[in-house]
């Protein structure tokens, strides 16, 4: 059962900046509600109330909404209209799709002076024969009923008719009233609730229970609430029981001698070197620049460094014993890099030439994959032709250019010849020379 709580009221009043005695417009709509209950002690200033699409079966604790103009119960379980004679601003009320066959009870609404809308639509009371005729009597304060306006011919229609046809509805009323207690022992004896608690467990059966037709009722309209909540509740366990089954793969730091493990869980390129100059080895990490500092922890030991980057471990075994408190950790303004420096326990000269050629230059990050050229690429054979390298322009040149050279086949350049003047060329004077 869900109840009308603060917390709820609160989500719900996120345009008044969460102030509920202020609020004069509150939607509570499709929360499964089956009691109206505290709004009347909490929002006393109410003017427009939405409560459609819930379970609300009577109306109830409303008498101290002075202020409220419009109610929406639409889509409930009400079957009578009571207890809203001191909503003394009431202008509009929406009943839609309830289960009202008490149609005598309308008039509880004459003391609401101000009440011109109503709306009944989808109501058992509907059906009934003179209907209209006895709320247009009944209530003569009303302009609309059911989207249809009423007018002055119809009020005096159904004032001329109001007698034989209350009648009508009373004998009506009472058949229906018949009807209805009939259809709540169908309900008990059905035992609906324990069978829809059985069901829930079966894909089939479940597909089956809302295949199959049934009467309309606020039994049923309740039983499917409670069957709808109860199947959404076990698909979050399934959810949830998903992630239990697959738990996070746990990372080992180290071995079962105890000894260290290189791990990197962010999976981000670095690079380990080793500086003779100072006797220390740097451990150059390529973090993202814009990652804030605050997210990242950094343990240096004498046999292996690690860092926690956003949550996820990264850790490095070091190719020397360093000292843990003579080692700094700096970031880069420019590339947000993080760059270790720690200096080594065993001195340069301790240590062989053979270490100390090895040891370098250690880069220990991934070696990037081989870069495809898109380009095509011919095999050469032989001799290199470099006869198109204009590099190399200057050096197949002569140092002094003399006239001997110019005469060369290769730099030689063919003369233009001009073309012989045909004999029958004419000279027309009207046209002008060429510029």
């Amino acid at each position: 059962m869900v109840r009308i709580t603060i917390e709820l009221l609160r989500k719900r009043s996120e345009h008044n900046e969460g102030e509920i005695s202020t609020l004069e417009e509150l939607s509570l709509h499709q929360e499964d509600i089956e009691k109206i209950e505290n709004l009347q002690n909490w929002c006393r200033e109410l003017r427009i109330l939405l409560l459609q699409s819930n379970l609300i079966p009577k109306i109830e604790n409303l008498n101290k909404m002075k202020k409220l103009e419009y109610l929406n119960l639409a889509l409930n379980n009400i079957e009578r209209i009571e207890n809203l004679d001191r909503c003394e601003s009431l202008e509009k009320l929406d009943l839609t799709l309830n289960f009202i066959g008490e149609l005598t009870s309308v008039e509880s609404l004459k003391a609401n002076i101000h009440l011109h809308t109503l709306y009944l639509t989808g109501n058992p009371c509907t059906e009934f024969s003179g209907y209209r005729d006895y709320v247009i009597a009944t209530l003569p304060q009303l302009q609309i009923l059911d989207a249809d306006t009423i007018l002055k011919s119809d009020r005096i229609k159904a004032l001329q008719r109001y007698e034989m046809v209350a009648q009508i509805i009373m004998q009506q009323q009472e058949n229906y009233k018949s009807k209805r207690d009939k259809q709540r022992q169908d309900h008990q004896q059905k035992g609906l609730k324990n069978e829809s608690s059985k069901k829930m467990d079966d894909p089939e059966e479940l597909k089956k229970f809302w295949d199959e037709l049934c009467d309309n009722s606020p039994e049923t309209r309740v039983e499917l609430a409670t069957v709808s909540r109860k199947q959404k509740e076990q698909e979050k366990k399934r959810e949830t029981g998903c992630e239990d089954n697959n738990p996070k793969r746990t990372i080992r730091l180290f071995r079962d001698d105890g000894q260290p493990l290189s791990i990197n869980e962010p999976r981000i390129p670095f690079t380990l070197t080793e500086d003779n100059e100072h006797n220390s080895l740097v451990l150059n990490i390529e973090i993202y620049r814009h990652l804030d500092t605050l997210l990242i922890e950094a343990d240096v030991q004498p046999k292996y460094v690690r860092v926690y980057i956003k949550g996820k471990v990264f850790q490095i075994v070091l190719p020397e014993d360093v000292h843990p408190d003579k080692s700094t950790a700096k970031r880069s303004q420019s590339t947000g890099h993080l760059v270790i420096e720690m200096q080594m326990v065993r001195e340069a000269n301790a240590r062989s030439p053979s270490q100390n050629q090895a040891s370098k230059s250690t880069n220990y990050s991934s070696i990037p994959p081989p870069v495809n050229n898109s380009r095509r690429e011919y095999l050469e054979i032989g001799k290199a032709d470099t006869s198109m390298d204009f590099s190399q322009i200057t050096s197949t040149l002569p140092k002094t250019i003399d006239r001997s050279c110019l005469l060369d086949f290769k730099h030689q350049t063919k003369a233009v010849s001009e073309k012989p003047v045909s004999a029958s060329f004419q000279d027309n004077q009207e046209v002008p020379p060429l510029e």
